[in-house]
């Protein structure tokens, strides 16, 4: 395999960092790059291909153009996609708890196990009836530690009420943002972040 370091030259910023860049041979899209303060290494950090240019205090990062365009045209996330062992359980807490409403207009029928669609905003959950390969014991108690879909409110006071009247234990966020972190009846977590309107 050829060596993956080719011939560098540092970037100047500020004189204060100096990145080196380094370019890898093949088709490969990024390098291993050597970052500098006050000329002592200071770590490695993997750049995909960028340009720099250093204006004022701001740093301003720009794609290069090139056969290795990726561009797909991503618009959002459409639907995340969690799995329950009882639809009816996971239904009444999404429905009945969370507020969130049916998309009759999805194919509940055309798929080989039971599910729902419901509306987030213009995105949805697709709820999947389904055996659930993680475990469900010795996940962390506060989900921000875990994997977890978050979901924007108007306000996480409200729902800690809903919460409280329901009995669904939840943990507050660690940073103090106004957050609230609680698991469906499946232990899938999910994170309700306020946003200012």
């Amino acid at each position: 395999m050829a060596s993956i370091l080719s011939s560098s030259s540092p970037i100047s910023l500020q004189n204060k960092v100096s990145i080196t860049r380094t370019s890898t041979s093949g088709p490969a899209i990024a390098g291993w790059n050597v970052v500098l303060r006050n000329g002592r290494i200071h770590g490695k950090c993997l750049l995909t291909r960028a340009k720099a240019s250093v204006e004022g205090n701001v740093l301003e990062k720009k794609a290069v153009a090139g056969d290795e365009k990726t561009d797909i045209g991503v618009v959002s996330i459409h639907h995340v996609g969690i799995l329950c062992e009882n639809l009816e359980r996971s239904l009444d807490f999404y429905q009945n708890i969370l507020g969130l409403e049916i998309n009759e207009a999805r194919p509940h029928d055309k798929l080989p196990y039971r599910g729902a669609w419901l509306w987030v905003g213009s995105e949805m959950i697709h709820l999947m009836e389904l055996p659930n390969p993680d475990p469900l014991t010795g996940r962390p108690e506060h989900g921000g530690r875990d994997r977890h879909a978050c979901i924007a409110i108007k306000d996480v006071s409200k729902l800690k009420e809903i919460l409280d009247k329901a009995g669904v234990p939840y943990t507050l966020s660690k940073s103090g943002r106004p957050a609230i972190f609680t698991r469906d009846p499946d232990a899938n977590a999910l994170e309700f972040v306020q946003l200012d309107s």
